[in-house]
């Protein structure tokens, strides 16, 4: 990065960063700390909560998913918008009207306090871990761009989001939101816009978009029903659906964005601006992704695209069964611009035969191409066992730094620290409000007043901000990132929703049939996953499904209400 990039990434972090403390300032009771005083404007809310989805995660690993396996994944947010309706018309009002702090107040209101701790602590276990691959994800870029060590990296990233998150609270983290989307957006849509301009000037978007068709890129519905299909529209609908209305109705680190609306009308707004703008937002950032991969059609694309793993690579005792791999690819390569130039003439010529045939080569080099990846890929975990060896995160990284203006790459890469920021300073604050109040003011200090409250909600801040960091030390073992957070997340968000499932729409069910319902369905949950019984969308609704099922069944045994 150039002097020009480094001063863009500086000016544009520091600018947030005390843009939200500044707008913070004077926030001193345990209300403001945590829900802002609830003074939040629908718009505010709304971008506070698609800042907090947007981690570094999306824009690092999305590109690449998008690069690797085309828009096939825009289906996992099919089930968002409907979502959001549901949650405007049954949770939202619902937990205003409580005047809660954390969604898991309203639990043992319902239940009792050993479903309520359950809950929360089932919450605090799945953010905690997701919390930590948040960290990790932008940790890579300045591992990948300075060559630091990728665990001083964790702790640097992690370190620095915890300072403005312990000292402004949740009326900062809302603010720099504001700030991190409006810089997003004009970034990521500057860079789609650059990479079709550096295509070949015969080449437009529409020709761009034919040659990633013709590659299997632009698949973007499936609507053939396989429950072991990750992606397709019925685990978008139904599985999306199912995880999206946990995530947003259940997950502190959401359920704390829209409680600092200031009335149920504007919390309401905010959310069904997110069900309205979030798909078009990972639509066009998988396309960028799916642009990237038309743009190494036409020009040398790397064998790996984690750099620093090919230089140890190039310098080890694999080097010549390194070289021969990039001899293999570079005859693919050449092979693949081939079919590719034969395909836009068949695209000029209106001629259907050749560009069925141009396309079939562009599949075929595609899959050769993935085989050599292949092998130069267990060349690397013998030459490194630890070594993080899927580069879908790595490929959006690599293709800023090595062919977009300066200026414009210190601007990028502020986006991915600035999305990050957000959704990790976010998380830093559920993880500390639920502890707080469900845990320690709850079961261990219930008589103290605001400002020691104040104090502890800070030290917890401080407590699960090392812990989300050592958690990030373990990330580079997971594979694409933005699987590896929904996965975690599926494994817990379908038993946490139909906790409140049987709370909302099941009031003959009591405390105690939920409560071993909830471990049950969890173990079960769990055990689906570990044995691979179906895609992970659909773990969402087994585990909401169990928890009502089985608390039902264990009524209809034990009938009383505890």
């Amino acid at each position: 990065m150039s002097i020009l990039d480094w001063s863009v990434l500086a000016l544009s972090l520091i600018g947030i960063i005390a843009y939200g403390l500044w707008r913070s300032r004077g926030s001193r009771s345990m209300d403001d700390y945590l829900l802002a005083g609830q003074s939040l404007p629908w718009y505010h809310v709304g971008l506070s909560v698609m800042a907090t989805q947007a981690s570094a995660v999306t824009f690092l690993s999305a590109p690449g998913q998008g690069f690797s396996d085309g828009m096939r994944f825009v289906q996992f947010y099919f089930g968002l918008p409907l979502a959001m309706v549901v949650l405007s018309v049954t949770f939202v009002p619902i937990f205003h009207k409580l005047r809660i702090y954390t969604a898991y107040e309203f639990l043992e209101t319902r239940f009792d306090a050993r479903v309520r701790t359950l809950t929360a602590g089932l919450f605090l276990l799945q953010r905690g871990l997701s919390t930590g691959l948040s960290i990790y994800a932008p940790a890579i870029i300045l591992s990948t761009i300075l060559g630091w060590n990728i665990y001083w990296t964790n702790l640097l990233m992690g370190g620095i989001v915890l300072v403005y998150t312990v000292t402004g609270g949740t009326k900062a983290i809302s603010y720099t939101h504001l700030q991190q989307m409006a810089i997003v957006t004009f970034a990521m849509g500057l860079a789609g816009y650059l990479t079709v301009k550096m295509l070949p000037e015969s080449v437009g978007f529409v020709d761009a978009l034919h040659v990633a068709g013709e590659a299997g890129r632009m698949n973007l519905i499936d609507l053939k029903f396989d429950p072991n299909s990750r992606y397709n529209l019925w685990s978008g609908l139904i599985g999306g659906f199912f995880l999206q209305l946990s995530y947003f109705g259940t997950d502190q680190s959401q359920v704390g964005r829209y409680l600092t609306g200031q009335s149920i009308g504007q919390s309401r707004l905010g959310l069904l601006m997110n069900g309205l703008l979030k798909v078009p937002m990972q639509f066009l950032i998988l396309l960028v992704g799916v642009l990237v991969f038309v743009f190494y059609q036409y020009n040398p694309s790397p064998t790996f695209f984690n750099k620093q793993e090919t230089d140890r690579l190039k310098q080890s005792k694999y080097a010549s069964a390194y070289q021969l791999a990039e001899i293999k690819h570079q005859n693919l390569t050449a092979q693949r611009q081939r079919a590719v130039q034969d395909m836009q003439v068949a695209l000029t010529t209106n001629n259907e035969a050749a560009q069925d045939a141009a396309g079939s080569i562009l599949r075929q080099t595609d899959v050769a191409l993935k085989a050599v990846k292949t092998d130069v890929t267990k060349l690397i975990q013998q030459n490194n066992p630890s070594a993080d060896v899927n580069d879908v995160n790595y490929v959006f990284l690599r293709f800023v730094l090595d062919y977009l203006p300066h200026g414009l790459i210190g601007l990028l890469i502020a986006v991915i620290f600035s999305a990050s920021m957000g959704s990790i300073a976010s998380a830093y604050n559920s993880l500390a409000s639920t502890t707080v109040v469900d845990i320690y003011k709850r079961l261990m200090k219930s008589d103290s007043d605001d400002a020691h409250y104040l104090a502890v909600s800070r030290w917890s801040t401080v407590g699960w901000g090392v812990f989300c960091i050592v958690v990030a030390q373990f990330a580079n073992r997971l594979g694409s990132m933005i699987e590896a957070v929904n996965i975690l997340g599926s494994l817990f968000y379908g038993v946490i929703l139909g906790v409140f499932v049987v709370a909302f729409y099941a009031k003959s069910i009591g405390g105690r049939a939920t409560f071993w319902a909830s471990i049950l369905a969890e173990i079960l949950v769990v055990v689906s996953w570990y044995l691979d019984l179906t895609a992970f969308l659909w773990l969402n609704v087994i585990g909401c499904l169990l928890v009502v099922g089985i608390a039902w069944a264990l009524q209809r045994i034990m009938p009383q209400n505890s």
